[in-house]
């Protein structure tokens, strides 16, 4: 029997709170399982990328080997977790190989007897699991500034973001590095109320992060600052035992912050030594004979950082990359060395409008909200460094350079959706007031206008969508779609050799006994797909005639000699956005 007239509302608030919960659960759901949809049957179909081979076969050798002689200028991490999918693929590796870490990718995938896309779908799933997962995170994160609400729209752009799902279905680095820095971060924010639960987890995330990229040491400084922040913040605001105004108290709360940033660092140092251990507990290393010498502040930084020596000697090879002039191509301009607007504009192109739209309208929300305001050095000022210190590199080879940017801004977007002068929705607080009904908050209001967020959201989702499962070259409708991407961007933006497994089978179907000349930018051995093709450069332009089959990025860098037999040739279509078919008369 009811006591009151207001239990039977309570009972239908209580109700109405379960069935939001199972639709945000639901969501939830939808959200990641199109995500792994999607990154799962890309991994089926593409073949591998050019930097693939040589991840997998380092992986193969970590695992059967325990031996750290390849591809030192990357941390071990990344490529172990590649490996725990080789585990279940048994790759076969000749002992007596000796060759390279170019051959032996090779070796692996083409030379050894093994099925190159069983193993290389077997070394991706890894990095697919782990992509889900740092999809959870970003969830977390945007659920605790922005409620619900928030975190739907922050876990939708990470899910529908083409570049997360590209990069997320390769056996690559990239994602796994964006990740780890999401959670350590994320971790550190919330050290702000429990620092030495939090804290710890975040020194583990944060070693993870460089132990899986080098171009991740930037951050370290940062998020070391933030843990004195969140630390400083956890004594100021606790009561009975916060500082107050005592000079020495406050000296004595900043020496604790220090002294907690201090034991992340040494946290994350030893996670890195342990990745490498894991690989090789005796720690052998031989250091590359053509390693490159590092002077000044880099010689400085490389001989006093406390991580194996492989890891320094590493970042002497990295920093011999830098060093080099690497070619580019933006918006149709082929040029020497690097501009360091390249990867804003990179980015311009290949992010979806919508998504832009609401990293801005998030990203001024954190600013302008007082109560949000705290959150914005933790989730803004990483990636904009990250990406300061990217466009001062000399590779302008694609937006993976910079794939924190859509990790980290997806959790910033879902601020889009707190309103100004409320308190946003805390999880298991979204209760509504009515009229007569005391004690029962409200669901705060979108900040944006619903309706406008959700078209947004849609738009995103629409626009990935329709590029599937060609995720690699897309590029948004201001620029044409990811039929046009090769006319603006080259290398990793659009052509990465995936292409090849494509191209085989559309020669199979509709060209089955033409001659094939063939331009060919990848890692992939076209034989080993059925492909009997020729490279027309190796012969006299005048013996060129019929299918004349070329790369993207090929076309983009296309030498006087590749130019003039493309010339006289016309187009006849496009394999994956990644490779263009020609006939030559």
């Amino acid at each position: 029997m009811p006591v009151n007239g207001a239990v039977a509302p309570r009972a239908l608030l209580g109700r109405l709170r379960r069935h939001r919960r199972a639709a945000f659960v639901v969501a939830v759901a939808l959200l990641l399982l199109q995500m792994a949809v999607a990154m799962v049957s890309t991994a089926v179909e593409q073949t591998p990328t050019i930097d693939e081979p040589v991840y997998v076969g380092t992986a193969t050798v970590y695992v059967q080997r325990h031996d750290l002689r390849y591809n030192p200028e990357h941390p071990p991490l990344g490529k172990l977790v590649i490996g725990i999918g080789l585990l279940f693929a048994h790759p076969h590796l000749d002992p007596a190989f000796k060759g390279d870490q170019t051959e032996l990718g090779r070796h692996v995938l083409y030379e050894s007897g093994n099925d190159p896309w069983r193993v290389m779908l077997w070394a991706r799933l890894p990095v697919i699991v782990l992509t889900l997962l740092f999809g959870l995170v970003a969830l977390a994160f945007a659920r605790e500034l922005s409620g619900r609400r928030g975190a739907l729209v922050a876990l939708a752009l990470y899910t529908f973001s083409p570049d997360v799902i590209a990069h997320g279905s390769l056996a690559t680095l990239d994602v796994p590095a964006s990740g780890f820095l999401l959670t350590s971060v994320w971790l550190v924010w919330r050290a702000r109320r429990r620092p030495f639960l939090y804290l710890p987890l975040s020194a583990v995330a944060l070693g993870a992060t460089v132990a899986t990229k080098m171009s991740m040491l930037p951050a370290v400084p940062l998020v070391l600052l933030l843990a004195v922040v969140s630390v400083w913040h956890a004594g100021t605001t606790g009561g009975d035992t916060a500082p107050g105004s005592d000079p020495r108290a406050k000296a004595r709360l900043l020496g604790r912050a220090a002294a907690a940033a201090a034991g992340m660092a040494v946290v994350a140092v030893a996670v890195v030594w342990v990745t490498y251990l894991a690989v090789d507990p005796r720690l052998r290393w031989t250091a590359p004979a053509d390693l490159p010498a590092v002077h000044g502040l880099r010689a400085l930084l490389v001989d006093h950082l406390p991580v194996p020596r492989p890891y320094r000697d590493g970042m002497r090879v990295q920093f011999g990359f830098e060093n080099a002039t690497w070619q580019g191509f933006l918006f149709g301009r082929l040029y020497q060395g690097s501009l360091w607007y390249y990867l804003p504009a990179a980015l311009l192109v290949k992010t979806p409008l919508g998504m832009m739209a609401l990293w801005t309208a998030g990203s001024l929300t954190l600013l302008a909200v007082r109560r949000l305001r705290p959150a914005a050095p933790y989730l803004l000022v990483p990636p904009a460094l990250l990406l300061a210190s990217a466009m001062t590199g000399s590779r302008d080879l694609g937006v993976r350079y910079a794939l924190f940017m859509p990790v980290f801004l997806a959790v910033a977007a879902g601020c889009a959706v707190v309103p100004r002068g409320r308190r946003p929705e805390r999880a298991g607080a979204d209760r509504l007031r009515l009229p007569g009904w005391a004690g029962i908050t409200r669901r705060p209001g979108p900040g944006w206008p619903g309706p406008v967020t959700a078209a947004l959201v849609l738009f995103v989702g629409v626009s990935s969508l329709l590029t599937y499962p060609y995720y690699l070259p897309y590029s948004n409708e201001a620029f044409g779609g990811p039929g046009k991407t090769y006319l603006r961007l080259h290398d990793s933006n659009v052509d990465w050799g995936q292409d090849l497994g494509r191209l085989a089978d559309r020669l199979k179907g509709h060209y089955p006994h033409e001659k094939v000349w063939l331009v060919y930018k990848g890692a992939g051995v076209p034989s080993a797909y059925g492909i009997d093709a020729t490279d027309p450069r190796t012969v006299p332009a005048a013996r060129v005639h019929g299918l004349l089959v070329v790369s993207d990025t090929a076309i983009d860098k296309a030498d006087a000699r590749l130019k003039a037999l493309l010339a006289p040739s016309g187009r006849v279509e496009e394999i994956g956005h990644s490779i263009t078919v020609f006939r030559r008369p």
